[in-house]
């Protein structure tokens, strides 16, 4: 396998051992995801949406800032998540055609509580243990610490059957410290949770959450992106929202593949036929 670490590469550097990391621990930290240019990039892009959504619930957290619908609002977040590097590690944990799911910026303020221990693809009604319907990314853009609420995590508890909830009530969670530009990747069914923000600095972050092609995504990106901005971006990228069919035929727009909506000159089907 290529070594190579640049946006531009086939895989991250020591690829095998993410893999291995991910199987037995539900998780792993690529430090080297995003450069410094990357970072000044994301903020810059940033910096016009924040301020405009605080949680609603103990859930989101009520002093922390969120924004959604990320993927659809610059070139470096349409980078970040279709950056061929990663889908290579999420393609040995996803069916090919895997859809992006939820894309958003979260900014913990100082005096944010703990977020309560969950696991990703939970909404997916199919009991545990089993194979990750989802796959996380969590981007530090600024460095987690155990003082700023980095994510805390259980290792292994991806491997948990329906008992969860209570093994989780007796485990030791551990925080996930890493520099900016770090991300740390895991299964869908890790148990983990936002730590609390003890320190007197917010701490900026992102999350990019992939699911299986079949599975219905958390964030409606069809809504949420117009066609308009969507024709200008990557094929890579197009795919993961959902303009791919997965054979044989999920996906068709009126008995077209999806990829056709973007053409410049396309309307629906249902507009162009004569009323009976």
């Amino acid at each position: 396998m290529d070594d190579a670490t640049s946006v531009g590469a086939v895989c991250f550097k020591n690829r095998e051992d993410h893999l291995r990391r991910l199987e037995a621990d539900g998780y792993t930290i690529i430090e080297d995801a995003l450069d410094a240019d990357g970072l000044a990039a994301f903020r810059q892009a940033l910096a016009p949406y924040l301020g405009t959504h605080h949680g609603r619930n103990a859930f989101e957290g009520y002093t922390t800032e969120r924004v959604y619908t990320l993927v659809g609002r610059g070139r470096v977040f349409e980078d970040i998540a279709s950056d061929p590097r990663l889908l290579d590690l999420l393609g040995c944990f996803l069916a090919p055609g895997f859809l992006i799911s939820a894309s958003h910026a979260i900014c913990i303020n100082p005096g944010e509580a703990a977020q309560s221990l969950h696991f990703d693809d939970s909404f997916y009604p199919i009991p545990r243990p089993r194979h990750p319907i989802g796959m996380s990314v969590i981007g530090a853009i600024d460095a987690f610490t155990e003082e700023n609420g980095g994510t805390r995590v259980i290792p292994g508890s991806h491997l948990w059957g329906q008992d969860w909830r209570d093994r989780a009530a007796r485990a030791r969670t551990v925080p996930v410290e890493m520099p900016a530009g770090a991300i740390a990747l895991f299964n869908g069914t890790l148990v983990h949770g936002a730590g609390a923000n003890r320190s007197d600095r917010p701490r900026l972050a992102y999350t990019n959450q992939y699911c299986a092609p079949w599975a219905r995504t958390q964030e409606n990106f069809f809504l949420g992106i117009p066609r308009e901005r969507v024709r200008d971006m990557n094929p890579a990228l197009q795919t993961l929202l959902g303009y791919e069919l997965m054979a044989p035929f999920m996906g068709q727009v009126t008995a077209s593949h999806p990829r056709k909506t973007l053409e410049p000159d396309w309307t629906p089907a249902i507009e162009r036929q004569a009323p009976r």
